[in-house]
């Protein structure tokens, strides 16, 4: 068996900006500033890649996806998307993403390989000050934390304002995954829909989640407990369906051992192998929620999806045109990503203006920084889908992905701030 080596070294190299042949950068409202391809300079070989956005608010903050397969159109179309949902946040950061193509499941199960990774691929981001990396698929507080300490060797101190946001609490950070920040900005969306749509409500709401990891377990556990009935859930093994739910309890022990979901043994009424993991996207239920990879919602299904609202837990789980043809021709409501999915940006946000400024640090101690946190997600998040619909209300033929654009590119100009 081949043992995965880590990079000698690992050094940024730019990239051409000129747009791809991708729908998302011929159409864009944001241009590209900066890509980078990652290389390892002795072999020649490419590990990954950084795309920098936007920066007229800030440097580019977005996290670092690591799986298989992953290409520079995917984190050039995800730093897009950070653009517009740190702008509509009022947050004072721009747009920006890395990837990191790994094919070796041994960077993901050996915690020693994977810290070499990232102490080697904190060196290349140490040369991208506009880049601010935090956590996202395949990756996780502690190889922030990793990156910082990497950061603080080279810069010669310890507080600085360089190496990411999302690290564990144990070092002073914000930890995204653990306190759920993602998910209570998804719960946030999907309780303010209940002030603003008569003919819905949580209670006895029937959830499918495809993608039941970090976002999408935690999501589902917050509905469940204002009443909803969790009625599907898939990972990487397996999609499992029950009208009548799932036990959460079992789930949420099972979803991180090996075979994951696979491992479930309650009462269901369908399971589906790895090859037919799509039919969950397309089982009867009130609110779907895409919580994994990018475009699970195409052309390709968009006539079997058989819910009433899509709310966007993935980044880019589906295209304009795919939300168009949903609300205009099926009546259903998809809820964009970079608008219900910002709780973890938000998170970091705070973490970092923490380290540089006392005053603030202090407040949020004082009213405990959790606390401090989901109750500005659920403002914020809350208040721009309100926003949103009064903006749909005035134009009958817009989508709320349109608004949603309209909205952060609005703020782009601006430095409102609302930490």
């Amino acid at each position: 068996m081949n043992i995965p080596q880590p990079p000698k070294s690992l050094i940024p190299q730019f990239l051409s900006n000129e747009e791809d042949s991708e729908r998302f950068s011929k159409t864009s409202s944001v241009s590209q500033e900066a890509c980078y391809q990652i290389i390892e300079p002795q072999s020649e070989k490419v590990w990954g890649f950084v795309s920098i956005n936007n920066t007229q608010r800030g440097p580019g903050l977005g996290g670092i996806r690591m799986a298989q397969n992953v290409t520079l159109n995917e984190v050039r179309r995800l730093a897009h998307v950070m653009t517009l949902k740190n702008s509509a946040a009022c947050l004072p950061y721009g747009g920006g993403k890395s990837g990191l193509v790994i094919n070796e499941p041994g960077y993901h199960n050996d915690r020693n390989l994977k810290k070499a990774l990232m102490e080697k691929f904190g060196d290349a981001l140490f040369e991208l000050e506009n880049y601010v990396p935090a956590p996202d698929m395949g990756t996780d507080e502690w190889d922030i934390q990793i990156i910082s300490e990497n950061h603080s060797k080279r810069l010669g101190q310890k507080n600085h304002n360089r190496g990411g946001a999302g690290r564990p609490v144990e070092c002073g950070g914000i930890p995204l995954d653990e306190w759920e920040l993602t998910a209570y900005g998804l719960f946030s969306a999907a309780q303010t829909l209940e002030s603003l749509l008569n003919n819905f409500k949580l209670k006895d709401s029937k959830i499918v989640v495809q993608g039941f990891g970090n976002v999408g377990c935690p999501t589902a556990n917050k509905l469940h407990q204002q009443g909803a009935i969790v009625v599907g859930a898939s990972d990487i093994n397996c999609a499992l369906w029950n009208p009548a739910g799932l036990d959460l309890d079992e789930l949420g022990k099972i979803r991180n051992l090996p075979g994951g979901l696979s491992l479930y043994s309650g009462k269901l009424g369908k399971r589906l192998g790895p090859k037919n993991l799509d039919w969950l996207l397309e089982a009867p239920c009130d609110v779907l929620i895409p919580a994994a990879r990018p475009d699970a919602i195409t052309a390709r299904n968009i006539d079997r999806i058989d819910c009433r609202l899509i709310l966007q837990g993935a980044n880019t789980p589906s295209s304009k045109p795919v939300e168009y043809y949903l609300k205009q021709r099926r009546n259903i409501l998809s809820m964009t990503d970079f608008i219900v999915n910002s709780g973890g940006v938000i998170g970091c946000a705070v973490e970092r203006k923490m380290i540089t400024d006392k005053s603030y640090a202090n407040t949020v101690r004082e009213r405990e920084p959790r606390k401090y946190i989901e109750q500005l997600i659920y403002n914020t998040v809350s208040n721009n889908v309100k926003e949103i619909f009064a903006r749909m209300e005035e134009s009958k033929d817009s989508i709320f992905r349109d608004a949603s654009t309209e909205l952060a590119l609005e703020r782009l100009k601006t430095k409102e701030e609302w930490l």
